[in-house]
């Protein structure tokens, strides 16, 4: 089941130019996926009654189209089968967004796991919760598995952050939206001023949570800007991003 809905684009969710920021479509992207967890029964409302909750592991965004401030928006997103059959510990849910001329805009693909509220510990979708969301045989990106980002050998650049109480969602982990955030803050100043960015991925590997000391660290790998968040005395790895630029003006001047 492919599941629509109509936004319009807000203040907050503009840069350079009234364009959409990257975190803007996240942030779209993230809650109509919310919704749709709502409507089948296993949304924010339903964690108590279900034990579970949905967390993210994985985005994949490709911009087509920038759309800009004041435009209304079709976003429709779908869980998906992996080559035609399903997964028991994770799954896929591809999105596109269409501008007011219903223009192929924005695409993506995010990963997901089910975690048990009592134990924090990833838990098997049953067939019964994968069937309610009525899933499609359809990759976004014809592509059935997001490869693995690999870590750069050595990084040019690196900044500390620690984790506020804004940064916190109701998991009590630093909500995913602030790991790109994170991203734009350790790139340098040169790079940073193209933003924003066509193409980009971010893999979370392990949750963070309020007082966390990060070290974000930046390395420009094969034409390819990467992110690596490590902890304070860098031995675990929190996330990965990866962004490629594209000039933005340049492709909606000739659309």
């Amino acid at each position: 089941m492919i599941y629509s809905e109509v936004y319009n684009i807000q203040l907050k969710d503009i840069e350079k130019e009234k364009y959409i920021k990257d975190r803007g479509i996240l942030e779209i992207f993230e809650n109509v996926a919310t919704h749709h967890s709502d409507i089948v029964g296993f949304g924010v409302n339903d964690i108590e009654t279900t034990k579970t909750t949905w967390i993210l592991m994985d985005w994949k965004v490709q911009v087509i189209k920038r759309p800009k401030y004041g435009e209304k928006l079709k976003v429709d997103t779908w869980v998906r089968t992996i080559n035609g059959s399903r997964k028991k510990i994770y799954t896929y849910r591809d999105f596109e967004m269409y501008d007011e001329k219903n223009n192929l805009s924005v695409i993506g693909t995010s990963k997901w796991v089910l975690i048990d509220i009592k134990t924090g510990k990833i838990t098997t979708i049953a067939d019964e919760i994968f069937e309610r969301y009525k899933p499609e045989n359809k990759s976004i990106f014809g592509e059935q598995e997001l490869e693995k980002i690999k870590i750069p050998e050595s990084y040019s650049d690196e900044i500390s952050y620690q984790v506020t109480r804004r940064d916190v969602d109701f998991n009590n982990h630093m909500h995913n939206l602030y790991y790109l955030d994170l991203a734009y803050n350790a790139l340098p100043n040169e790079v940073y001023d193209k933003r924003p960015f066509d193409n980009f991925r971010i893999c979370y590997k392990r949750e963070t949570k309020l007082d966390d000391v990060l070290k974000c660290k930046y390395s420009f790998v094969d034409g390819e800007h990467i992110i690596s968040i490590f902890n304070e005395d860098n031995s675990k790895l929190h996330s990965i991003i990866k962004i490629k630029e594209t000039n933005y003006m340049n492709v909606n001047s000739l659309l």
